[in-house]
């Protein structure tokens, strides 16, 4: 059985980039929306050696600015929820190592498409998404500056959904869509078969069609027949990338679930690669069985 991990706070990567504020702001929404603790951190490799380094006169501008940084992104989530109890955290290490070692707090971490010394035509940072492709724990990459508003939340959830294990993602994307009033909009796209037995090429698009809207309707959505929420199933005929980003397209948040295998590495399909690169909203890679 998939295992479904409870969030029990969110945490924002920060940098002091525009798209690290950004993500700062929609943790704190969704922490609030949630009810669980916000935590900003900010990783750094220098503080492997902190304890052989500690009067280093040439690290002190350095931990002077990341603390800056760190300050900085506490007094922007205050000012944007006053009372918030805001946690900060230098975490010692690589970026991407240190990250991954945030499954210790069973959070759920907001980054933004990339942080500092990013490529200008680069659409997603190295960081983010190596993070997102391999972290055990929720990851949503916050793209654009149309995150919703403290006051109204998302206003609709999309759930992409696969032939794998959808528990986890769903079960995601029932906590967004409930937090924050949304519709929420599951999305399976799907092509017609190929039948090669005969002379020719037959396209059979009932049977795939049907196959879809069985997937769709067995996808758990714990909590909904007393929640009030609205769901929505759309089966889509087209490939999966393409459909996805059509529908992404007006929502406030898209959900993928990610399978996660033992080897090391990127462990991102390609259609969840292109629509972290492509999505016109934030983006949830939630890992899966």
């Amino acid at each position: 059985m998939e295992e479904i991990m409870s969030i029990a706070c969110v945490v924002a990567a920060v940098d002091g980039s525009p798209e690290s504020v950004r993500a700062v702001d929609w943790a704190v929404d969704d922490a609030n929306r949630r009810g669980v603790p916000l935590r900003l951190v900010h990783a750094c490799v220098w503080e492997r050696f902190e304890q052989e380094t500690e009067d280093d006169a040439e690290l002190v501008p350095e931990r002077k600015a990341i603390q800056e940084i760190l300050d900085s992104a506490g007094e922007r989530a205050v000012e944007r929820s006053p009372g918030i109890a805001v946690d900060t955290e230098l975490l010692a290490g690589e970026d991407v190592s240190a990250l991954l070692g945030l499954q210790r707090y069973s959070p759920l971490l907001v980054m933004g498409t990339r942080g500092r010394g990013g490529f200008p035509g680069l659409l997603l940072g190295s960081v983010s998404l190596h993070v997102a492709a391999r972290a055990a724990y929720p990851v949503v990459v916050v793209r654009d500056e149309r995150a919703p508003t403290a006051e109204t939340g998302p206003s609709r959830v999309v759930l992409g959904v696969g032939a794998h294990a959808m528990a986890a993602a769903a079960e995601f994307a029932v906590d967004e869509a409930v937090a924050g009033r949304a519709e929420l909009e599951l999305v399976h796209a799907w092509l017609p078969e190929v039948d090669l037995s005969g002379m020719s090429v037959v396209m059979d698009a009932g049977a795939a069609a049907d196959r879809a809207q069985t997937l769709l309707g067995a996808v758990p959505l714990p909590g909904t027949a007393t929640g009030g929420l609205r769901v929505r199933r759309r089966a889509v005929q087209g490939r999966a990338a393409a459909s996805l980003l059509r529908a992404a397209a007006g929502a406030d948040l898209l959900v993928l679930g990610a399978r996660r295998h033992d080897h090391p590495g990127l462990q991102l399909g390609s259609v969840n690669h292109a629509l972290l690169h492509h999505a016109p909203c934030p983006v949830a890679v939630v890992p899966t069985a």
